[in-house]
């Protein structure tokens, strides 16, 4: 099988997608839970989708990419999770062909073929976390594009567009999940290591980096939704998003497959001289890929969504030299079979008798959210949560801006203050929602605050539950 897939013909590819079809769609066809992190896309989505500006219109800190990105998705389907999840898979395909592209045409690597993209495919099969539309995946999509503008075109270094375009893809990256700001790094080390004017080609860099952030800047600042900008998604850093929801435990032992598999290509890598000399430069760059995506996946404890996409593309090229020739081939084609057979146990073991408590990894299913029972009569209305479990939008809808509970307490938080009150009574609009779910306790002091706009709802048979009368 290895030796077949070290080939460039266009059947190598058609085998290739095929196998990962068939090794992906069975699970997304037996269903899989929604995630916090979808939910919260569907919802975003949703809101400017209907004409709610972000930032403005929408306290939540989702980059502005990657909200532009789900209200397009809600545009063609109402809430469509299915859509979501092939978005997914084709950006996952996307990414490891253009990256297996770029191996072959600027000759990274003496070998040739699909095995990179191969393991990108298969390694990111381990999870069903990259079966879920992230902005980290979302973001990483630009990142792998951005690769082959950083790489010079011939000796005499860096033509000035390529590097304005690195730098300005690597911007859209950021502005799809925060983190991958990160990967400037990356970018300047490979002006170090590529150009004969380094200094004049990092300010080109960081210019085409800058440029998205300036035209976004300026968009918000005409649709006075700038200082929201910056409230809800620059200053809160790069820790304002919501985790994947699944136990770090269960993390650490879903990435044993894909370390494994790095550790092995690291040390084969280093074992194996190279003749060319941007071959080796390009190892040394892939290697401070590698740092910064650990750093950036460190920025969120590792539990954003997606987050083993950041460890793909270097992955896939250390794996070049672990399934470079060698003379006892048999233990490469059994490797790479053990590899398949590990992904596949590892992505079904929820639909196999007991295996789940042998190998004491609960599925990430299990951890997937459910509607509410309390509220499963609440279908189709306009709703306020004033909470963090926001459940309860799984059949309903958001009719105000407090979206983020997180974000929503620089008003609710703060109602000892005349200002926070009267954002309360604009925020709330001309048309209130017909429920508020108070998990907070809030509802009292609000009617007491604001009695013209509080004083309508009143109490349910359902605690916490307010409906307006």
């Amino acid at each position: 099988m290895l030796r077949f897939f070290k080939s460039s013909l266009s059947t190598q590819l058609l085998a290739l997608v095929l196998l990962v079809l068939a090794l992906r769609l069975p699970l997304l066809w037996l269903g899989l839970p929604l995630t916090a992190a979808e939910l919260r896309a569907l919802l975003v989505g949703e809101r400017l989708h209907g004409g709610a500006m972000p930032y403005r219109d929408l306290y939540d800190g989702t980059a502005p990419l990657a909200a532009a990105a789900f209200a397009a998705l809600d545009a063609v389907l109402v809430r469509p999770v299915w859509l979501y999840r092939m978005v997914a898979l084709g950006l996952l395909f996307i990414q490891a062909l253009r990256l297996n592209l770029v191996f072959n045409r600027y000759d990274v690597h003496p070998e040739r073929g699909y095995v990179a993209a191969l393991t990108y495919l298969l390694v990111g099969s381990v999870s069903t976390d990259l079966d879920a539309l992230s902005p980290l995946l979302l973001g990483n999509t630009f990142i792998v594009f951005a690769l082959s503008a950083l790489l010079p075109t011939s000796r005499e270094g860096y033509d000035n567009r390529r590097l304005f375009r690195a730098g300005f893809l690597i911007g859209l990256g950021a502005l799809c999940y925060l983190p991958l700001s990160l990967f400037v790094i990356v970018g300047l080390f490979a002006v170090v290591i590529f150009a004969a004017n380094s200094f004049r080609s990092s300010l080109l860099l960081l210019c085409g980096f800058f440029f998205p952030y300036a035209l976004v800047g300026t968009f918000f600042f005409y649709t006075d939704a700038l200082p929201g900008f910056v409230q809800f998604h620059l200053q809160p850093g790069l820790t304002d998003l919501i985790a994947s929801g699944l136990p770090a435990g269960l993390q650490l032992r879903l990435l044993i497959v894909p370390m494994l598999v790095l550790a092995l290509a690291l040390l084969r890598s280093l074992g194996t001289s190279l003749g060319l000399v941007f071959q080796v430069k390009f190892r040394q760059m892939m290697l401070v890929w590698l740092a910064v995506a650990a750093v950036a996946a460190a920025v969120e404890r590792g539990a954003a969504p997606g987050a083993l996409v950041l460890l793909l593309p270097p992955l896939a090229y250390f794996s070049l030299f672990l399934w470079q020739r060698n003379r006892q081939s048999w233990l490469l084609e059994l490797l790479l079979l053990l590899i398949i057979n590990a992904v596949v146990v590892l992505r079904y073991r929820a639909h196999v008798p007991r295996l789940e408590s042998l190998l004491h990894m609960p599925a990430e299913s299990r951890f997937g959210l459910e509607p509410d029972p309390r509220y499963a009569a609440l279908r189709g209305q306009t709703l306020l949560i004033l909470g963090p479990d926001d459940r309860a939008y799984f059949n309903n809808h958001p009719a105000t801006p407090y979206l983020d509970w997180t974000l929503s307490q620089v008003d609710f938080g703060h109602l000892n203050e005349y200002a926070a009150v009267v954002r309360v009574a604009q925020k709330m609009g001309p048309t209130p929602p017909t429920y508020l779910l108070d998990q907070s306790r809030s509802v009292p002091r609000l009617k007491q605050l604001l009695p013209s706009i509080f004083s309508a709802y009143k109490p349910t048979d359902t605690p916490g539950l307010y409906k307006r009368k």
